[in-house]
């Protein structure tokens, strides 16, 4: 299945607030719909993902991701003009928003309760990589350090075991700590 929507130039941010009661039900509901489709046929499952990016300015990018366009830049260090945050820093973005997705997935799945919940991430990396300097340093993230600030009225070992239960199931997290192979095609247009 590929996942698609109209396209749209908004860049205003969409969050709605929503309740615990709102959010289980929509937890348990998708559940039970994924579930199903699954029971259907395992292919159900399989998702494709897609988004365009094209170049503007001095390095940035304008990126469409289904209905959605963000701006990725470089600050000026790295020839940038600041505009927006940097393809690294929406890389952290991607595995803290999908920490955020999976912990409460899980949390619902295992009836634990979370009063509040805050992700940071922090990547290391050498520009020697990037600049060609240093052939033998890798041009992405050498370290990343993911700390999940948690409340609620469960216990510390409970909590401890939906951090285990999340890093096996969050795809974010498996980008990140597994291999995955691309497919890179180069066509020379005009």
């Amino acid at each position: 299945m590929t996942i698609t929507t109209e396209s749209t130039s908004s860049t205003h941010d969409t969050t709605v607030a929503i309740g615990a009661e709102d959010r289980a039900e929509r937890l348990t509901s998708a559940g039970q719909a994924w579930s199903e489709r699954i029971a259907v046929s395992p292919k159900n499952a399989q998702l494709t993902f897609s988004a365009k990016g094209t170049a503007r300015g001095s390095v940035s990018s304008v990126i469409t991701a289904g209905k959605h366009t963000f701006t990725v830049d470089e600050p000026t260090p790295l020839a940038g003009d600041d505009a927006a945050p940097n393809p690294v820093e929406y890389a952290l973005g991607a595995l803290i928003s999908c920490q955020i997705v999976v912990y409460r997935l899980y949390a619902q799945n295992l009836g634990l309760a979370i009063d509040s919940l805050d992700v940071t991430a922090d990547g290391d990396l050498d520009v020697q990589g990037l600049f060609g300097a240093d052939e033998t340093v890798r041009p992405g993230f050498s370290a990343v350090r993911v700390n999940v600030a948690i409340s609620g009225p469960d216990s510390d070992e409970a909590y401890q075991e939906l951090q285990r239960t999340v890093d096996a199931h969050c795809p974010v997290f498996d980008i990140f700590t597994n291999p995955t192979p691309i497919d890179v095609t180069v066509t020379k247009v005009g």
